[in-house]
């Protein structure tokens, strides 16, 4: 099935499985929402089927939850977990330093609050993700409905404080309409093209008034599991621990004389 999958899948798939090897019986763990974890929520299901291994899942989105449900994983809140060993999740960037853009699944809300519960956050990526400078992801902001268009005049009020230009702000649409979080508010997507300073962006953004919270991650991963299409990864830390690299799927060998006879 491997090698059935496209380039980015592979990443996706062998970053998740890496991940999931971390996972060891008894611990609670987070698990993310999009692309990326949903191959990590498979390898842990196959695990638990197959392995006999026991873990309790705190999923950060109503999607999640329902595919680990469906793997056989048991699921808890946080507050029925209290405290998390491990949260693996995705990322839509992540630059040098490990600050991320999240929240082009719409859950980054639910994530964060999951991530900074935690021992510590894995995040688990294919390499197109990494970046030098964050930004060409749109920035996801989580908003209140209530006085939506008054929140997103003063984003832009802001975003102009702080020197950004040009910026483009549009509401996330679902089927034509607004899109609707977990939490029953609506995202505004930021087109920042480049992020100069995530703290200061970051910290102006939740002081407003009707913004719950951003996509930005800024020192809560702790490391990142990049995935790579011929099978391998390499897993960095933030405190320095030596990088690895791991193969983790061989691709299957082509036959050059496939198409000669014996």
């Amino acid at each position: 099935m491997f090698n059935d999958l496209s380039p980015a899948e592979r990443g996706k798939y062998v970053c998740a499985l890496r991940a999931a090897q971390m996972v060891k019986s008894g611990m609670k763990v987070g698990l993310g929402t999009g692309s990326t974890a949903y191959w990590l929520v498979k390898h842990l299901g196959k695990m638990v089927r197959e392995e006999g291994l026991q873990i309790q899942g705190v999923p950060t989105s109503s999607r999640t939850a329902a595919q680990a449900r469906e793997e056989g994983i048991e699921v808890i809140t946080l507050d029925q977990a209290g405290w998390l060993d491990l949260t693996i999740d995705g990322a839509d960037e992540f630059d040098a330093d490990f600050t991320l853009i999240k929240g082009g699944g719409g859950a980054h809300l639910q994530e964060k609050v999951v991530a900074m519960g935690s021992d510590k956050m894995v995040v688990i990526a294919d390499a197109s993700k990494r970046v030098d400078v964050l930004g060409a992801f749109p920035l996801p902001v989580e908003i209140l409905q209530f006085g939506a268009n008054a929140t997103t005049k003063l984003i832009g009020g802001v975003l102009g404080d702080l020197g950004y230009s040009g910026v483009e702000i549009s509401l996330r649409k679902n089927d034509g309409a607004p899109f609707v979080t977990d939490e029953g508010n609506y995202i505004l997507d930021l087109k920042m093209r480049a992020i100069t300073d995530a703290v200061a962006l970051s910290r102006a953004l939740n002081q407003l008034p009707g913004v719950v919270e951003n996509g930005l991650f800024i020192n809560i991963c702790s490391a990142v599991i990049v995935g790579n299409a011929d099978g391998s990864v390499t897993t960095e830390w933030k405190d320095g621990t030596a990088t690895e690299v791991t193969q983790m799927m061989p691709l299957a060998e082509t036959n050059l004389f496939a198409d000669i006879g014996d």
